[in-house]
C-alpha cells in the first residue's frame, strides 16, 4: 500500500523528501518517552532554552522553507509553511504554555506534509492554501480594525473619563 499525506493524498517520495521527512520526525516526534505512547521531538527540547531555543528550532524549520522554495512550490504554500513556523517560535516563546505547544504543534511534520501534498497534487494543494492565506489574511485585517476600533472607544472613555473629574 502506497504511503498519503494526512489529508490522504498519495505520496510519491523521492530520497530527499524522505530525508527531509526524517528531520522533520526527528525534530517533532523522534523520541519516545518511556512508559507512554508520547513521542517529542528535538524542536520543544530546544525550546526549553531561554531565549535561544525558539529561535533555533525556526532556523532548523527554514531548511524544510528552504527545500518548498527548491521544489518550487506555490506561493499560498510557502505562505502555510511560513505561517506554521513563525506561529511555532512565537507561541513556543511563552514561557509553560509554548513548551505545550511544542509538543502538541508538530509544525515540521506539518509543513512536510504540506511539501509532499504540493507533490501529489499541485493544482489541489494550491487551491487549498489559497483559500487558508485569503481567510488568514481576511481574519488579521478583522483583527487590525477590532483592535483599532477599540483603540478609539477607550481613548474617548479616558478622555470622557478625565473630563468629568475635572
Amino acid at each position: 500500500m502506497a504511503a498519503t499525506t494526512r489529508e490522504g493524498f498519495p505520496i510519491a517520495r523521492d530520497n530527499r523528501l524522505e530525508q527531509l521527512h526524517r528531520f522533520a520526525f526527528w525534530l517533532d516526534e523522534g523520541i519516545r518517552l518511556p512508559g507512554t505512547r508520547l513521542r517529542v521531538g528535538l524542536d520543544p527540547m530546544i525550546g526549553l532554552v531561554p531565549c535561544f531555543g525558539d529561535a533555533a528550532g525556526a532556523v532548523l524549520a527554514a531548511v524544510i522553507l528552504a527545500e518548498a522554495v527548491r521544489r518550487g512550490v506555490s506561493r499560498f504554500t510557502l505562505g502555510r509553511i511560513a505561517y506554521n513556523i513563525v506561529l511555532d517560535a512565537l507561541l513556543g516563546a511563552v514561557p509553560l504554555v509554548g513548551d505545550a505547544f511544542d509538543f502538541v504543534w508538530k509544525a515540521n511534520l506539518r509543513n512536510v506534509a504540506l511539501i509532499e501534498r504540493h507533490v501529489a497534487v499541485p493544482g489541489k494543494a494550491r487551491k487549498a492554501d489559497r483559500l487558508f492565506v485569503v481567510v488568514l489574511s481576511g481574519s488579521l485585517v478583522f483583527l487590525c480594525g477590532a483592535l483599532m476600533v477599540v483603540g478609539v472607544v477607550l481613548t474617548a472613555w479616558l478622555f470622557r473619563a478625565i473630563a468629568a473629574h475635572r
